[in-house]
């Protein structure tokens, strides 16, 4: 491509051809064109380069959820897809294990707004929970067939080939513990020999709700590494359901080893906790007030701190009237600090500022 605008004909073809963008994927691009769902599903089942598999994919999930989070339908291609990914899954772990994390719900929020759509985090959160149930259902039988044959076989190995095979079985975990019950995830969570599978299975136990015995063995087993402990505060308002996320993470602020001071600590609680795009963009509100109060708290003996986790209600615009006044207070309060610092000050006054 040598000009501002070009035209290319091929003749002589036996079909229509799907055309593949961006192979060998060096650098980032920005692309806009018009491709069908069908054939966005054809690049993902049989596209010979990873990248572009991956990106037809990404895309073609994301507007399945946003069809579904806006009150549409979601067109089949995507899981078929899936089906055929999933019955060669084992020759390129890490790439399924990819393919099948959906994207997120800020995500989705992110998407929507873009195509000038008020995003509704409850919304989004149920479609893309329904949207994996039945992805789930679908595929049932592959995906507790490579779950099984997944699992590790010998000595754990910290190499590359091992690393693809746990994300992989943990992917396929995260599938089936919604038809589950996390049945599944009780057994790995009892069994796993290494911290990356024995996380991953009280995330989907937390998601469930059933944590409560295997957080406190996990508390208690790790409690004087204070790195695994980050982790362990950090899992539980991330995964926990949008309606307790807010009280959870209100009682792990309470306790006596909620340590605020250590940077560390501060981050795996909040930053968990803003992660959960439904439990922090809570319609009533509590999940900003929350978020503002322990920033407040924080910024006379962190200031540094307390800015960069500001960015959290960097998207408050982009939702409703209702949440835009709730976080608009949270951010005036925090703004109206007496003594606040400048670091603060300035990351909360140009984010009121994005929203005037």
């Amino acid at each position: 491509m040598t000009e501002a605008e070009q035209s290319f004909v091929f003749r002589d073809l036996g079909a229509r051809p799907v055309v593949s963008l961006l192979r060998g994927f060096s650098a980032p691009v920005i692309i806009r064109r018009e491709i069908s769902a069908d054939d966005q599903a054809l690049l993902l089942a049989h596209d010979t380069d990873a990248f572009t598999r991956w990106e037809a994919g990404h895309d073609l999930a994301l507007a399945a959820l946003m069809a579904l989070a806006t009150g549409g339908e979601a067109s089949a291609g995507y899981s078929d897809a899936i089906g055929a990914l999933l019955a060669h899954a084992e020759t390129d772990p890490a790439f399924t294990a990819l393919c099948l994390a959906l994207p997120g719900d800020d995500a989705i929020a992110t998407a929507l707004a873009a195509r000038g759509i008020t995003p509704d985090p409850d919304a989004i959160h149920a479609a893309r929970e329904g949207f994996a149930r039945d992805l789930a259902s679908r595929h049932e039988a592959a995906l507790s067939r490579i779950y099984a044959t997944m699992a590790p076989v010998g000595a754990y190995r910290p190499d590359a080939e091992g690393a693809a095979r746990r994300s992989l079985r943990l992917a396929c975990l995260a599938l089936l513990s919604r038809l589950d019950e996390g049945d599944r995830a009780l057994v790995l969570f009892g069994s796993a020999e290494n911290m990356t599978e024995r996380l991953g299975a009280l995330g989907q136990l937390i998601a469930v709700g059933r944590d409560q015995e295997s957080l406190a063995l996990f508390r208690q087993e790790f409690a004087a590494n204070r790195l695994v402990m980050d982790k362990w505060f950090m899992v539980q308002p991330h995964r926990a359901s949008p309606e307790t996320a807010v009280a959870r993470a209100k009682a792990l602020a309470a306790r006596d080893d909620f340590d605020w001071k250590n940077p560390n600590r501060f981050r795996a609680l909040l930053g968990g906790f803003s992660a959960n795009h439904a439990a922090f963009h809570q319609a009533d509100g509590s999940g900003y007030d929350f978020y503002a109060d322990w920033l407040i708290k924080l910024d006379p003996v962190n200031p540094q701190t307390a800015a960069r986790m500001c960015s959290a209600f960097e998207t408050w615009p982009r939702y409703e009237a209702g949440r835009r006044e709730k976080a608009r207070a949270a951010l005036q309060r925090i703004a109206a600090r007496e003594g606040l610092s400048r670091n603060t000050s300035e990351m909360v006054t140009r984010i009121l500022a994005a929203g005037s």
